[in-house]
């Protein structure tokens, strides 16, 4: 763990845990709740253990504070939010804890046991309570920046056909099998970010066709296709989303979900917009992304080849209605998941965010206080504060996602089974200042005695 302000943090470390301690040791016996009919306390929390790495996030400096300095906390839908970490407390618990030993992985285990052990209905006090007496919270944000970073996603729902025809004729394609990622697990999902190559027939590699070669036919005539869409801004809005539901023309939906890319850096079609002219910065959306390609659909061939990023897909489903799966596997919450930098953070994370976002306009700065679930990932979504909020499926919540490029604030809830003390207790402080010396007393100037010289005079002016 980076810190700036290391003596602040290890004695606000410090506190926090004797807090933390005094509260638990207020929690009633389970024969004194029955009798006032409150809910059973929840298990006694496992102390960190001595050999437990310290948390560590690259890149980050992180404050502890207390759950009453969380502004909108007591607010919040928490009984939401604990849906929401139950659906990825699932895949934590059955998975191997080899394949991720990062101690926020190990440490999440015990709070889902503890979620999915609760049977029955949570209302907003009962989840409040569980989050409460379960974590910790840790503000977070890049060293040196007060603030992090928000945007926000969701489903298109677009038309589409089985076959292309005068009016559907833009490929969407399934992955090429001749398309790999050097490095990439056998079995685990092709990465969403990292070097992609093509495989040769004698086993070499070489760099993956790009957008402009792709879109000018590298590969046809391979049967690579699951539907065809009416316009290329469809296929690039689901592009950037990672997901859909098409519309067939039979009135069947057809869910898909993103399956690999081509291997180039992501270039914000949005930025290319800016810098030409097109469009102004504080009226950029991706629905004015899509109205100014449509509108101008000779120049936006190429500047869609501005991002030479290409994306595929898999199909996931038919006439299926549930949100779409992120890359934690689990389905996501429309309003309470987010998707982070998956190499910095460990999937099924809890963090309180607080910003002002335009949720409700486009100019307006609506009141964002929200317990919000790490379960998906994006190449763009790089840093330690930074997210993409899912607002869910449609054009209501593709205006609502394209409108978000604000700053805000975030706090990790980090599982009491990690002691964040462990890293500012061997933190060593800075050294004092010694006192400032005394400050010297003038000389006294001699005046010269009467015929004795002066000294040279100064030129003027200098």
């Amino acid at each position: 763990m980076h810190a700036v302000r290391p003596r602040r943090l290890r004695l606000v470390l410090a506190c926090a845990i004797g807090l933390s301690a005094a509260g638990l040791a207020s929690v009633s016996s389970p024969a004194e709740a029955a009798r006032r009919g409150d809910d059973p306390p929840l298990p006694r929390h496992r102390p960190a253990l001595a050999t437990e790495t310290p948390l560590v996030v690259e890149d980050a400096q992180l404050e502890p504070v207390d759950f009453a300095d969380l502004d909108g906390w007591a607010d919040d839908d928490h009984a939401a939010a604990f849906a929401a970490f139950r659906t990825s407390c699932r895949p934590l618990v059955r998975g191997d804890p080899k394949a991720d030993p990062r101690p926020m992985r190990r440490a999440l285990v015990a709070p889902c046991r503890r979620a999915l052990a609760l049977r029955g209905q949570h209302g907003p006090a009962a989840a409040r309570h569980f989050f409460e007496h379960n974590f910790r919270p840790l503000r977070i944000s890049r060293i040196a920046e007060p603030a992090g970073f928000l945007t926000g996603y969701y489903e298109p729902i677009v038309d589409g056909s089985r076959f292309p025809t005068q009016v559907f004729k833009v490929p969407m394609y399934r992955r090429p099998p001749d398309l790999v990622a050097p490095g990439a697990k056998p079995g685990q999902p092709f990465p969403n970010r990292g070097q992609a190559l093509r495989l040769l027939a004698d086993g070499s590699t070489v760099p993956y066709h790009d957008r402009a070669e792709i879109e000018d036919g590298a590969l046809d005539g391979r049967r690579l296709e699951i539907c065809w869409l009416k316009d290329p801004a469809d296929l690039l809005t689901i592009q950037i989303q990672g997901s859909a539901r098409v519309r067939l023309e039979d009135g069947t939906l057809l869910r898909v979900n993103y399956d690999g890319h081509n291997g180039f850096s992501y270039t914000p079609v949005g930025r290319v917009l800016i810098e030409r002219g097109h469009i102004p910065r504080e009226e950029m959306s991706m629905a004015r992304i899509r109205d100014w390609m449509r509108e101008n659909p000779v120049e936006a061939n190429e500047v869609r080849r501005q991002n030479r990023s290409f994306v595929f897909f898999r199909i996931t489903g038919l006439d299926v209605d549930d949100e779409p799966v992120g890359a934690q596997g689990v389905t996501l919450a429309a309003g309470r998941s987010i998707a982070v930098d998956r190499v910095l953070h460990v999937y099924g994370t809890p963090f309180f965010i607080a910003a002002e976002l335009p949720i409700t306009g486009l100019r307006t700065t609506d009141a964002f206080r929200r317990t919000m679930i790490a379960q998906d990932t994006g190449s763009a979504i790089v840093g330690p504060a930074r997210a993409d909020l899912y607002f869910g499926a449609g054009d209501e919540a593709g205006r609502v996602a394209g409108r978000i490029r604000q700053a805000g604030r975030f706090t990790l809830l980090v599982p009491r089974e990690i002691d964040p003390v462990a890293v500012g207790a061997t933190m060593p402080l800075p050294l004092l200042r010694p006192p400032p010396l005394p400050p010297e007393k003038p000389a006294v100037k001699r005046r010269p005695a009467r015929g004795e010289p002066r000294g040279p005079r100064r030129p003027h002016g200098r």
